[in-house]
């Protein structure tokens, strides 16, 4: 579908595989100038070339202030930011009584002020320009948590209550902040917690493991003007998985 975003500027977070790789591809076939966004230079520089990204930015987003240097230096080599997506890796599994404030600090910064500093980086360049497209990924676990992901839980869950109220400040501005939900998507996270895919089916209506081009579509459909009139809202893509209305 032709989406009318072509030649926008867009910073992608968490680019150069799973989800955030999904969400970039998927507004590169729109036409969208596109940065990506990781710590490892080298996948960076393959995957970019690989997918046709015209940028990209080996960051470490868990360093305080990193994020809103990333704004700048985006801002800076194209001149305006139109689309922001804020995507960051699943942090280490813990039960409460298991994490240690060196944890909650990392997962704090990598997970939340990393929004934020980008947020306030990013915002006042749209308004500029009265359009911004914002859209930040978290997990179904902001809505219902799930066990031994505690500082996700919490963080996630969170992030879900700024969108809602900095999108409440910024929509006469032109500019939508919404919120995905994904659900189980087949990214290195899955493997990583050993969660197989057949139990994944069973547990999934739709009876299949996400795929992360599922978020890109609706990435770059909400990153759209015909997308104008949605912002403020958490939006699941999980196949039915979560039960709570």
């Amino acid at each position: 579908m032709h989406f009318k975003i072509e030649k926008k500027t867009a910073l992608v977070m968490g680019s150069s595989e799973g989800i955030g790789r999904g969400i970039a591809e998927s507004l590169i076939a729109e036409g969208v100038h596109v940065a990506l966004v990781a710590r490892n230079e080298e996948k960076l520089s393959a995957v970019a070339k690989e997918i046709g990204a015209k940028k990209y930015y080996a960051t470490d987003l868990s360093k305080p202030g990193a994020a809103t240097r990333l704004v700048e230096n985006f801002v800076r080599d194209f001149g305006s930011i139109d689309i922001l997506v804020t995507n960051t890796g699943g942090p280490a599994r813990g039960q409460f009584a298991e994490i240690t404030d060196a944890q909650w600090a990392l997962d704090f910064q990598n997970l939340w002020m990393s929004v934020v500093d980008s947020l306030r980086a990013a915002l006042p360049e749209m308004q500029k320009r009265n359009y911004g497209r914002v859209i930040l990924i978290t997990s179904s676990a902001a809505k219902e948590p799930i066990p031994s992901l505690t500082t996700s839980n919490g963080f996630r869950a969170g992030l879900t209550g700024l969108a809602k109220s900095v999108s409440t400040e910024y929509a006469s501005h032109g500019i939508t902040i919404n919120t995905l939900q994904p659900g189980y998507i087949n990214t290195r996270r899955i493997r990583e917690n050993n969660w197989s895919e057949e139990k994944i089916r069973s547990l999934v209506p739709a009876g299949r493991i996400g795929e992360p081009e599922d978020i890109g579509a609706l990435a770059a459909f909400l990153c759209s003007p015909l997308a104008s009139y949605i912002t403020g809202q958490s939006i699941a893509v999980d196949g039915g998985k979560m039960k709570s209305l």
